[in-house]
């Protein structure tokens, strides 16, 4: 009993003083810019806080949801302009088996597990490797043994580039270091082309290069069941407005797509969204299989940057990703990942105004 005693104060003390080093770092805010093209980020979460393009009449906007201060991110409940991990979304029963051991993880979604646990990447203050104003920043992160639950060390890196006029790619990398790990990361940003504080994104026109989904029960936990959309709300394979159908869906949208795509490290249009008020229009390119679509459905009066009060419907989340609860659905595309071997994600932004 002693032994058992003595073992956990141990593992204690080790996450204590993971967490510790993690709350000395210091949160500090950065900037990339190439001409009228200007983005915002902090270490914390590695996320993006703003993201500024001009419309149709070459007036600038900030397009991204935040807040004001580090104190409203580390008290976000809706994870804005976050990077996620370890695994992204939702796994059921807050557990998982691998290698014939079953990791329980925190239970912070109804009793499952959502986007990494209680603590995940998004909530954890993140290195800087290296900052050129007008072309990149290279945030850092070392996932230590049984943080929220998952096995092994998991070395992190998410690049934020500027690769173009008018475009932002973001490449996550990952390498576990001592055991196979699930690994699922995601990028949680909230768009409004019409601006961040211009109100709901319903006559946003929405197209999604995916013709299945994973279907879900009442928690948003996969069946296991990959469906067509065709007939269905769902359906944006021609663009159509978010307010088409959407008041026929009992949780408005919140669904991964199976993208139409052969293999996965192939780089392929996701999605194009367009505000026709402002001109804006974004095509989103990844080399995943899946992105969620998320019409903010949970945002509830929430206080936001400039003054601004976000409500339902204030923004699009489209977060590519490998398929929700991959770790208990062995035919689904696996998300494990091996020492030796490495994760890539890559997601790229491209921005136009007509």
């Amino acid at each position: 009993m002693t032994k058992i005693v003595l073992l956990l104060c141990f593992l204690l003390g080790l996450l204590l003083l993971a967490q510790a080093r993690d709350h000395h770092r210091k949160i500090e805010f950065y900037e990339l810019e190439r001409g009228d093209f200007k983005l915002n980020l902090t270490n914390y979460g590695a996320t993006i806080i703003s993201l500024t393009t001009p419309d149709k009449h070459g007036k600038p906007a900030d397009i991204v949801l935040g807040y004001d201060s580090i104190d409203s991110y580390e008290n976000d409940k809706s994870y804005f302009g976050a990077l996620i991990g370890r695994v992204a979304n939702r796994i059921a029963g807050a557990k998982f088996t691998l290698d014939g051991k079953t990791y329980q993880l925190p239970a912070n979604d109804h009793g499952n597990t959502l986007h990494g646990g209680s603590r995940g990447f998004s909530d954890v203050v993140w290195s800087v490797e290296s900052h050129k104003k007008h072309s990149h920043i290279t945030f850092t992160y070392n996932s230590y043994e049984n943080e929220q639950g998952f096995p092994g060390k998991l070395k992190v890196k998410v690049t934020y580039m500027l690769i173009g006029a008018h475009e932002l790619a973001v490449k996550m990398i990952a390498k576990p270091v001592d055991k196979a790990t699930p690994v699922n990361l995601a990028q949680h940003t909230y768009w409004n082309l019409g601006g961040h504080n211009s109100g709901d994104i319903l006559s946003h026109i929405v197209q999604i290069f995916g013709s299945h989904i994973t279907a879900v029960d009442k928690l948003l936990i996969p069946t296991g069941e990959i469906i067509s959309v065709k007939g269905t709300p769902y359906d944006f394979l021609e663009p159509k407005k978010v307010a088409t159908y959407i008041h026929e869906l009992p949780d408005l949208y919140d669904m991964n797509y199976v993208l139409d795509k052969s293999f996965q490290n192939h780089l392929s249009k996701v999605a194009v969204v367009r505000d026709p008020v402002s001109g804006r229009k974004m095509e989103l390119w990844s080399n995943q299989l899946g992105v969620q679509f998320y019409t903010s459905g949970q945002l509830n009066a929430t206080k936001g940057k400039d003054g601004a009060i976000y409500h339902k419907f204030a923004a699009i989340a489209l977060e590519t990703q490998g398929f929700p609860d991959s770790v208990n659905h062995p035919y689904f595309p696996t998300q494990i990942v091996k020492p030796g071997e490495t994760y890539e994600h890559i997601m790229v932004y491209r921005f136009t105004a007509h």
